[in-house]
């Protein structure tokens, strides 16, 4: 049985790549293991719902705007 950070850690070397999901490194877990996985969590919006909230995470690290407006948004409204 593989951990959802076994699952993760190619789905974001493919989508890092863009190689083909069977040409992943032999050291991953099983190319089809890891392609089921991505259709599930595709098809449930969790690597969407995922990616939001890490996005939030990072911009609240470096005390941005979390509304992905930068600085420009800020003098436009004066």
């Amino acid at each position: 049985m593989w951990s959802k950070r076994e699952i993760l850690d190619p789905i974001f070397y493919q989508l890092k790549n863009g190689c083909n999901w069977c040409d992943l490194p032999k050291d991953l877990p099983p190319y089809s293991t890891v392609f089921w996985h991505y259709k599930q969590w595709r098809a449930e919006e969790f690597l969407q719902e995922m990616m939001t909230a890490l996005h939030s995470e990072v911009r609240q690290q470096v005390k941005k705007n979390q509304s992905g407006r930068g600085c420009c948004s800020l003098i436009h409204k004066r």
